[in-house]
């Protein structure tokens, strides 16, 4: 490694992009939300701020020398002008080889290195962590475009406002401090238009300003909101094409993309008029100082220095003043933007770890279901008050109509919403007593809505137990009979096989593919507890009948939960638990509860080709597993 590559690494790791603390919640408030992501930097963006003054300090010192020089070339004498002014000239001469450009390279070391690309990244991977922990129920009422969108915005954002505040504004407002006091120094006279332009200036700013930060907010949440539409668009592309429905997504993308607009306009209307009006507080302000200059020259006041000084600190306030314009619209839209986020990246966790939360300890299986209720937040339940124990080893059944409460009952046991009453125990431990990532790692899930990660084969399996070597996901692939379509696949990038992509959710595999890839997973993750939700529903009867041969052999000694609409696959269970309306109402083996008059007796005698009848929808028109 070079010197330079060493040098620059140096400053390039001054902040982490990934702090190791767990995340927690972000305030609500703008000043102690911007402070939640920016204490971990706040040395290096000090540094820089510090080093922001410096420079404007400097630069007004080259004016006054600019000043003192014009005097010096209309009034001393060439040969003794070196000599008299020899300690000013070399200061001079060090601010300029020396204290600016190392001010000036220092900055930019800090600004470039250290915290444009890592303290952006550290607010994301803070805000990502805390979003990861939002509740199931979080992200089925948000689009995922939308929740990335404002993850990605938001942290732009917050870098963007505290450069602005901490770079150019302080580097703005000593510029201009200085430029007051050098010009005051050679006249009060002079000084006065500069008072009132900068009076005028921020009356200007303050009708215009805040304005502009409110249709910021609202074209935040109308760019979210289209970004969200056009993503929920392409993930369900299948779905669009099957019922020939481009033309509506594309209208209903088009709505979304017009109230966008209808932001944009009302902010380049007023960014046209703060232009307008900018243009002619400068032109006022650069006649103003040169007509007094040059009264004050003519009447003996003030010297030719002076004027130049008084024309040329107007001439780069004219082009600093528009840059200065840009920026403050562009902190008021990054603040309305944060604004926005703040909304969302602010939001309370539903279901979080109690501070003593322990690992989950699985050494029999046993399941216990105390008086559980849970009704989604209505007043009438999906469940009731349910008791259920399960046998540790035990091979269980849930039978039901659409609604019973099936998907629901082991969405509870995976912690993924919380019980409203009653408890679960597992193994005599709460499940609300130990931490949610051990909880679920005892458990292995296949569901009939088999979802893959956009990712290779060969990663959507080893997502079972990230440790796997490669013979043991092999090998979990040919216990779900996986393995040879496997070895067939080639995606667009030429990769083959393991390797190959699987496209976002699994697009690019058939419905029984990405099932038997789900169940490989499950095989390799070798949980204590399985839940197995339509698990073969995807399958045709030739390969099911393998794959229940393997499931048969994995859920020896493990505790089973099984549901299926057919019902076949699960007759051979050690027990079937009948459910209707969020209740247990039977509950034994196929052979009792077949023969007799209950309603799985009903379901039996009902089934067409293995399947239940159609689901039970309930008066107020919810099919809710």
């Amino acid at each position: 490694m070079s010197f330079v590559d060493r040098f620059l690494g140096f400053f390039e790791k001054r902040i982490s992009p990934f702090p190791e603390e767990p995340p927690s919640r972000p305030p609500g408030k703008l000043v102690p939300f911007l402070w939640h992501y920016t204490r971990d930097s706040w040395v290096w963006l000090l540094l820089m701020g510090l080093l922001s003054a410096l420079i404007s300090v400097l630069e007004i010192s080259l004016f006054s020398f600019l000043g003192n020089l014009v005097d010096w070339l209309g009034n001393r004498d060439p040969a003794t002008l070196l000599s008299e002014e020899s300690g000013r000239l070399a200061w001079m001469a060090l601010v300029i080889l020396v204290l600016l450009p190392l001010a000036s390279f220092t900055h930019s070391l800090l600004l470039h290195q250290t915290i444009i690309g890592n303290f952006v990244m550290s607010v994301r991977w803070k805000a990502h962590r805390w979003m990861l922990g939002q509740s199931y129920s979080f992200y089925q009422d948000e689009f995922a475009g939308r929740v990335a969108t404002k993850v990605m915005q938001t942290s732009l954002a917050i870098r963007d406002a505290v450069l602005k505040i901490l770079d150019v504004l302080v580097y703005v407002g000593v510029y201009f401090i200085g430029a007051m006091v050098l010009v005051s120094s050679f006249s009060v006279w002079m000084m006065l238009p500069f008072i009132i332009w900068l009076v005028l200036y921020v009356l200007m700013l303050r009708n215009f300003m805040p304005r502009l930060k409110q249709i910021s907010r609202s074209q935040a949440d109308a760019r979210s909101e289209m970004t969200g539409r056009v993503v929920d668009s392409y993930t369900n592309i299948m779905t669009v094409k099957l019922f020939a429905h481009a033309g509506h997504e594309a209208s209903y993308a088009r709505s979304s993309m017009q109230t966008f607009l209808g932001t944009v306009h009302p902010q380049f209307r007023m960014v046209t008029g703060l232009d307008i009006c900018l243009n002619t507080l400068n032109a006022l302000l650069l006649f103003s100082v040169g007509s007094a200059g040059l009264l004050l020259w003519v009447n003996g006041q003030t010297g030719v220095g002076a004027l130049a000084v008084g024309v040329g600190l107007v001439l780069r306030l004219q082009g600093m003043s528009n840059w200065i314009m840009w920026e403050l619209s562009g902190l008021f839209e990054s603040v309305g933007i944060i604004y926005d986020g703040m909304q969302m990246l602010s939001t309370r966790q539903e279901i979080v770890d109690k501070p003593e939360a322990d690992d989950l300890d699985v050494p029999a299986g046993r399941i216990q279901f105390e008086a559980v209720g849970f009704h989604y937040g209505r007043d009438a339940g999906i469940i009731e008050a349910l008791n259920l124990d399960i046998r540790g080893g035990e091979k269980i059944g849930l039978v039901g109509r659409s609604g019973a409460g099936k998907t629901t009952l082991t969405n509870l046991l995976l912690r993924l919403y919380e019980v409203e009453s009653g408890r679960i125990l597992i193994d005599g431990m709460d499940i609300t007593s130990v931490r949610q990532e051990s909880l679920r790692q005892h458990i292995g899930v296949v569901t009939q809505d088999t979802s893959l990660l956009h990712r290779s084969v060969y990663e959507n399996i080893a997502y079972g137990r990230r440790d796997a070597s490669r013979d043991e996901v092999e090998a979990a692939a040919r216990r779900a009979n996986a393995h040879d379509f496997i070895l067939d696949l080639e995606d667009t990038s030429g990769r083959k096989g393991y390797e190959a992509q699987v496209g976002e959710r699994g697009v690019k595999l058939s419905g029984g593919q990405r099932q038997r890839l789900a169940i490989a997973r499950m095989f390799l993750k070798d949980a204590p507890i399985l839940v197995l939700d339509e698990a073969t529903s995807a399958l045709d009867s030739e390969v099911e009948a393998v794959i229940q041969e393997n499931l048969s052999a994995l859920m020896d000694g493990k505790t089973v939960i099984a549901i299926a609409h057919r019902l076949s696959t699960i007759a051979a269970m050690d027990r079937l638990i009948v459910m209707d309306a969020g209740a247990v109402v039977q509950e034994g083996s196929h052979t009792e509860l077949s023969t007799g008059e209950g309603l799985y007796a009903q379901l039996w005698a009902r089934q067409s080709g293995g399947f239940l009848d159609l689901p039970e929808v309930s008066a107020e028109g919810d099919n809710i597993s």
